[in-house]
């Protein structure tokens, strides 16, 4: 059987932890950039000038300097800033081959829309396009060094579920199939929501026993949202779901985290934007969730604090008061 033939789009952190894997796994795997600076040096020493030197990329990835040398392949996966991904579809839509299938292992909702990657890739390519969303408990350093991980494909093209288990499943990455796409994704978004939140109780010292619980009612949170939409339970108590959540909850490592201990820290958003340093996913979700849960009637009280409190509308205290002041429930509820 011919090995996968895949292109990772986006090599940022994720993206490079990505096409390092593919590779691994013995896909044939094409990596492509904006940066060209970036992509030459990935060509040249097998390192990334932005990210860390002992992130080694295997020589069998090939960098993409020039997109128009790109082959026809089997899965284009895209690994971006989710809030650019339409705009890097209709680029590349644009600009390549038409690839056989499209992955996404970027997380959240479209903020100006409330689309899921499912929804961008529809209208960017066809309906009819194959589609995976590909989402795990994964930093991208401990990917990169070849620790041992695992990941959920949800996909319901079952061609192109195999395909892409093939071209991530290696001795020190498991790849794990299941045809429910949209329970990924939401699964996927909605944990760096849950994240923030987590960060914000740990910035003002309410203890292990609020995060506990924080993170315990954010999983029933994000379950209720995702079968509402059409996800499945079995969904969030896997790797997508709750393992992705913890992992996000508990380690600094986790952008989203630390702009939450930042914010409960500080109380200023800007603020805490500019001492995370990074890209937080959590925001937009939160914003675009929030909108799009008042109009289904979904309770969302995490997901609509961590809005009100990254908009200013709330103070971090006046957020953790109003969640605990809410009337006592059916813990199923």
């Amino acid at each position: 059987m011919a090995p996968p033939r895949v292109l990772v789009v986006g090599a940022g952190a994720w993206g490079s932890a990505l096409a390092n894997v593919c590779a691994r796994a013995g896909a044939q795997t094409w990596l492509w950039g904006r940066d060209a600076a970036v992509l030459a040096s990935i060509a040249r020493e097998r390192r990334h000038p932005r990210l860390p030197a002992n992130w080694v990329f295997d020589e069998a990835i090939v960098p993409l300097l020039a997109l128009d040398d790109l082959p026809a392949v089997d899965c284009a996966i895209f690994a971006v800033p989710f809030q650019t991904l339409a705009a890097v579809m209709a680029e590349l839509g644009a600009r390549i081959a038409r690839p056989g299938a499209v992955a996404c292992a970027s997380k959240g909702f479209e903020l100006d829309s409330g689309r899921l990657a499912h929804e961008i890739a529809a209208d960017a390519w066809s309906p009819a396009m194959p589609f995976a969303q590909v989402s795990g408990p994964n930093f991208a350093g401990e990917v990169m060094l070849g620790l041992p991980a695992a990941i959920t494909v949800g996909c319901a093209h079952a061609a192109l579920g195999e395909l892409l288990v093939r071209a991530l499943h290696g001795p020190r990455f498991r790849a794990y199939l299941t045809s429910d796409v949209v329970g990924v994704e939401i699964g996927g978004a909605l944990k760096n929501v849950m994240a923030i939140a987590a960060g914000i109780a740990d910035g003002l010292h309410l203890g292990a026993n609020s995060r506990a619980a924080l993170i315990t009612r954010g999983l029933a949170e994000m379950a209720r949202f995702g079968l509402a939409r059409g996800g499945r339970m079995e969904t969030f108590m896997g790797l997508s779901g709750v393992g992705d959540l913890v992992l996000t909850c508990t380690d600094d490592l986790s952008r989203n985290r630390r702009f939450g201990l930042a914010l409960g820290h500080s109380g200023d958003p800007e603020r805490a934007a500019v001492q995370t340093g990074a890209l937080v996913e959590g925001v937009p979700t939160a914003r675009a969730v929030a909108v799009l849960a008042a109009a289904a009637g979904i309770a969302t009280p995490i997901v609509d604090a961590v809005a009100a409190v990254v908009d200013g509308g709330l103070s971090p205290a006046e957020a953790v008061n109003r969640l605990l002041a809410r009337d006592p429930t059916a813990e199923t509820d």
